[in-house]
């Protein structure tokens, strides 16, 4: 088959491309965005075309999918319709892909992409595993038995996948401009849990997780005693994290991981038992997550001088807290600020109040304009950057993402770059004010 992403250098459809091409199948696309991003490179090293004009032929009996960013009314859709091309769903392509393999799904509000890397780790250097990780990693060999795959409640694309395991990590309000309330996200992960063939490995711990109504087996974990698998003995350290995990009351066993923050031994908890259940040895997953790493700006760290810089993922009010709580986990006698690019006016508008007591947990909270390609401002009056910059104690406005020379003052600082938007020339010209 002949397929043709639209918005290929987003995170997601990047992913896909490599999957598809991996496959077999001829894969090309094109990208409003020419400047390079870090999910070019696997596109890259398979030599997959990216067009960035619209006078380029689109062949015959060619599948068109696109992102989200990209609108109904893009020339490249267009065009497509035009010639009377297939356009088909990006998430319903990524459901027939992963049926053709027994699939891990990691679903969740927060913590998917860790948690189904901690998973391909565990099983790559074992058994062997296709991936889709939504920071750009993917990759898919025809005789691999598993697919790992990150499952986003965006749109409510996960419920085209129909997964033999699944991950549920936790549940909370999010993405509110495709949801009606909450009680919509928990129906909707119900459904996902009644698509799942096999199991399901959720955390107890979070109530909303416990809502879930489905005939789907569920082992639930956490550090309550009412689950099946219990986290004790934590010791969150400078040098990362270690715990016990207890199965009916035996312990399974010791383990140690170098990341940071309660939420990331939870995380590490789902990925052991998923693996344990599809029989790999505890004592090899022991000794696997000594040596993880974490998935492309998550928690990424890089040291100029003795200022420490860190980019991460982290957009929603619950991701900052415990993202910063990490950093202050890992460094605990240094000062720490953050540089916040919002993205999204709906997620602005229906946290507003959650943002600022996220972001009041650092010595000073940098905030930039909102940055969003699917939404239009004029939609949403009164929504901006600066309602989150007066709300916390001390706040300042970045209005132009090259002009950073408010932070030359953060030079001997922990300053953490987040959002789930593009940082890089953030931090870039950042670097170049503390050199």
């Amino acid at each position: 088959m002949k397929y043709y992403c639209v918005g290929i250098k987003g995170t997601g459809m990047s992913t896909l491309a490599q999957i598809l091409y991996d496959l077999g199948e001829e894969v090309s696309g094109y990208d409003d965005a020419k400047e390079e991003k870090f999910t070019q490179k696997g596109l890259e090293e398979r030599n997959i075309p990216i067009y960035y004009g619209h006078d380029h032929k689109l062949e015959e009996k060619t599948i068109v999918t696109h992102s989200a960013a990209i609108s109904k009314d893009h020339e490249e859709l267009k065009r497509a319709k035009e010639q009377g091309l297939e356009i088909k769903k990006y998430s319903e392509i990524v459901g027939s892909v992963i049926d053709m393999f027994d699939t891990i799904s990691v679903a969740g509000t927060h913590g998917k992409t860790t948690t189904s890397s901690l998973v391909r780790h565990i099983l790559e250097n074992t058994i062997g595993c296709n991936y889709f990780i939504g920071a750009g990693d993917g990759y898919a060999k025809k005789d691999n038995k598993y697919f790992v795959i990150e499952s986003d409640e965006f749109n409510k694309h996960f419920l085209d996948y129909h997964p033999k395991y699944a991950i549920i990590t936790n549940m909370e309000e999010e993405h509110m401009e495709c949801y009606q309330d909450l009680d919509d996200i928990i129906h909707s992960f119900s459904q996902f849990a009644n698509q799942t063939k096999d199991f399901i490995i959720a955390c107890g711990d979070n109530e909303n997780v416990r809502k879930i109504k489905t005939d789907t087996k569920i082992y639930y974990y956490g550090l309550k005693e009412n689950n099946d698998i219990i986290v004790k003995n934590i010791h969150l350290t400078d040098k990362g994290s270690s715990f016990d995990i207890y199965v009916e009351k035996e312990k399974l066993g010791h383990f140690e991981v170098p990341l940071y923050g309660e939420h990331m031994v939870l995380n590490t908890t789902a990925a052991i038992f998923m693996c344990y259940r599809l029989g790999i040895d505890i004592s090899k997953i022991e000794e696997l997550l000594k040596s993880f790493k974490n998935a492309h700006r998550r928690f990424a760290e890089e040291k100029v001088g003795n200022t420490v810089i860190i980019d991460d993922y982290a957009h929603h009010p619950t991701e900052i807290k415990v993202t910063l709580e990490a950093v202050k986990q890992k460094y605990p006698n240094r000062r720490v600020v953050v540089v916040f690019k919002p993205n999204t006016y709906s997620r602005t508008k229906d946290f507003t109040k959650e943002f600022i007591e996220a972001l009041d947990v650092v010595d000073k909270a940098y905030v930039t304009e909102i940055e969003c390609n699917r939404e239009r401002q004029e939609d949403y009056p009164g929504i901006n950057a600066s309602l989150l910059v007066e709300g916390v104690k001390d706040g300042a406005l970045i209005q132009n993402d090259q002009d950073v020379s408010k932070l030359k003052e953060e030079k001997d600082s922990i300053v953490c770059f987040m959002s789930c938007a593009y940082v890089d020339h953030l931090i870039d010209n950042f670097k170049k004010i503390i050199k």
